[in-house]
């Protein structure tokens, strides 16, 4: 165990080597194919990757492993305090391939706890991949499970009510069934749900581990049993992170501890002024803190997410500029209107990824937003 601070491996993870190897940047290595002199050797090891292993040396084909995604998944998992993590080309790819893992086990039942981000509700809903749902509170997960259950899929602080779930109780309650938690809007900087008993973290690292809006990935944090299941699954699937974007999201860590620190400062202040204010009903703001804000408006919060001059009106979140969209309108859009009652996600909330700028400049900004909102008919 490294005797330095989170913080400090935040900065070193994924690069302890570099020194040995004579460099100081990591290296981005872009090879789709790789030399296989030893035939005999390298078809054994083939085999190897099909079944989900990886030894960490020479991948054969860039669809198999990388060099460069392999540090971000070390990195990743030495922050989230797991024994391997296992890197996709999105989000939902990550979230599709935990799925099929199940499926191909024979356990297609998934119980559901809403809210979650909206293209995950609706893939959960559709059964595309074979899989069913039943939605759950928390405190009745447990006793949705049945014999075909493979996973508990929860997301905390949920997307976009900014809902918490007490991670304890519910994967106490839920064994031996896995609890997969998404945790994209808290980062390892603010919690680490297998500490809490979860089996899988999932993280979109378009969002807060890559943090500057340019690059798109997906990771899964587990154990390396889990792992092997999901390297199968990305074998065949061919659902790659790109080196490049391994390169990015392992830069990205690095500034991860101060740039959720000082965006969650700001957005805790703005929280503070939003719930003061005579055309903001309701704020939502997690105990745990970070940079994610929404709120609810008795002004037309379509108008004022189009009011908004310095903060961009725009889908996704976690980057360095400030963010704000309409969730009824975009991310949960593909839910229908029952779903989205029964996940708490009213046509009057806004959702708001607070960025690095001064806070007295975004709350300008909001404040003459709603101002405008509230004076259309």
């Amino acid at each position: 165990m490294s005797i330095h601070s989170w913080t400090t491996r935040a900065v070193h993870a994924g690069k302890d080597d570099l020194a040995a190897l004579g460099l100081h940047a990591p290296p981005i290595d872009l090879s789709t194919t790789y030399p296989s002199y030893d035939v005999v050797g390298e078809a054994t090891r083939l085999d190897e990757f099909a079944e989900g292993h990886d030894d960490g040396g020479p991948p054969v084909y860039g669809r198999v492993a990388n060099p460069t995604v392999r540090r971000f998944e070390n990195a990743l998992a030495e922050l989230e305090g797991a024994e391997a993590a296992v890197a996709f080309a999105s989000g939902m790819a990550a979230l599709s391939a935990c799925l099929l893992t199940q499926v191909a086990a024979g356990r297609p039942h998934v119980v559901g706890v809403r809210p979650l981000y909206g293209t995950t509700d609706h893939l959960l809903d559709s059964g595309l991949l074979g899989t069913s749902v039943t939605w759950a509170a928390p405190e009745d997960a447990a006793s949705a499970i049945t014999g075909r259950t493979g996973l508990v899929v929860v997301e905390s602080p949920a997307n976009p009510t900014l809902d918490e779930v007490d991670l304890r109780a519910l994967t106490d309650a839920c064994a031996p069934v896995p609890v997969l938690v998404d945790s994209t809007f808290a980062t390892p900087v603010l919690q680490r749900p297998l500490e809490q008993g979860a089996a899988m973290v999932l993280h979109s690292a378009t969002k807060y581990l890559g943090g500057h809006g340019d690059v798109m990935g997906g990771v899964v944090a587990c154990d390396e049993e889990l792992a092997r299941s999901l390297r199968q699954v990305r074998f065949v699937t061919g659902a790659m992170l790109h080196p490049m974007a391994g390169y990015e999201l392992l830069r990205g860590l690095a500034t991860l501890p101060v740039r959720v620190r000082g965006a969650a400062a700001t957005a805790a202040e703005l929280a503070r002024r939003l719930g003061e204010h005579p055309r903001v009903t309701r704020v939502h703001y997690p105990s745990i803190g970070g940079a994610m804000v929404s709120f609810e408006t008795s002004a037309d919060p379509v108008a004022l997410v189009s009011a908004v001059r310095l903060i961009t009106p725009a889908v996704s979140l976690g980057s360095v500029d400030s963010l704000i969209q309409h969730p009824a309108s975009l991310t949960h859009r593909i839910m229908d209107e029952v779903s989205r009652k029964e996940a708490g996600i009213s046509p009057d909330l806004v959702r708001l990824s607070v960025g690095l700028e001064d806070v007295e400049d975004l709350w300008t900004d909001l404040d003459q937003a709603i101002a405008h909102a509230a004076r259309l008919p």
